[in-house]
């Protein structure tokens, strides 16, 4: 997909951040000056009681954090609608703008200057006996772990339908580029550029097994199976987890759609504000919530 001039823009301020609104106010004073079709959804992301339409609009203005543009992700990506992430939380990886340069890139935006970044997703299937009975699209991460009980779990991993390693740990990560500045990042993973479209497969504290993390072509298929005699659990881009037991299976693919993220700064943007996060966060917590 091209730059061009969105028509009909959503602007999603986090209703859990005050100033998130304050700044949807702002923008929106500046898109009626140039006579731009929006809208203001104040979307509870925690709590969802309703969630946005997002049908007939083409570009979607996402103000909050990380774990803001995260879950608007969700909403945006399977309909190829590209996201712009304007800070009004912690400083993070994802999101384009500050307060401070607003008015300066909406008129970029408006002349269609900019690019689109196309973000690789993964696919996760959660089977029982064979057969697939949950199906998530994944931004960050999927994660297999322990549950209740602070006992390590074996993971096996199998890669392309043969069988490639098994883990002790306290969980496995399948990772995006994307998620690499997440919680893999956290757990002692290598960063990745954004625009790589690899798999990350990384341990979580590993006991006398391979500590390292290894990285998988686009066209990889991963196969977890967890064995344990105590509770094992699946979480998806820091959802609510969910029970796996000795009859289900996790299949991690890559995904056919992408996300799409609007961008105005220079080809190597991704280690400059790398630096400048690791200067300014010298202990991160990269949890993607706000």
């Amino acid at each position: 997909m091209t730059p061009f001039v969105p028509k009909n823009i959503l602007l999603l301020p986090n209703a859990a951040v005050p100033k998130a609104s304050l700044l949807a106010d702002r923008i929106s004073a500046c898109l009626k000056t140039q006579a731009v079709d929006h809208k203001i959804f104040c979307y509870d992301y925690e709590h969802p009681t309703q969630v946005p339409h997002l049908d007939g609009h083409d570009l979607v203005i996402v103000i909050g954090g990380d774990g803001t543009l995260l879950r608007a992700g969700h909403l945006c990506a399977p309909l190829d609608i590209p996201l712009l992430g304007v800070q009004a939380g912690r400083l993070g990886f994802l999101v384009e703008l500050n307060e401070n340069d607003i008015e300066k890139n909406l008129q970029r935006l408006l002349n269609a200057d900019y690019h689109l970044e196309r973000r690789m997703m993964l696919q996760a299937e959660f089977l029982e006996n064979g057969d697939v009975i949950q199906r998530w699209d994944v931004i960050n991460e999927a994660l297999i772990s322990r549950g209740r009980d602070a006992r390590p779990i074996e993971v096996r991993v199998d890669l392309n339908e043969g069988y490639m390693m098994s883990y002790i740990a306290d969980g496995l990560i399948v990772a995006t580029a994307t998620g690499s500045t997440a919680y893999a990042l956290a757990a002692g993973g290598p960063i990745l550029p954004p625009e790589l479209r690899n798999m990350l497969v990384l341990p979580i504290a590993p006991h006398l097994s391979l500590d390292r993390a290894v990285v998988l072509a686009e066209g990889a298929v991963v196969n977890l199976r967890a064995i344990s005699d105590f509770e094992v659990v699946l979480s998806v881009d820091g959802t609510t987890p969910i029970s796996i037991g000795p009859e289900n299976s996790i299949r991690v693919t890559a995904n056919k759609k992408s996300l799409l993220m609007a961008r105005f700064g220079e080809p190597n943007y991704f280690y400059r504000d790398l630096a400048a996060i690791l200067q300014r966060n010298p202990i991160l917590e990269m949890e993607s919530n706000d």
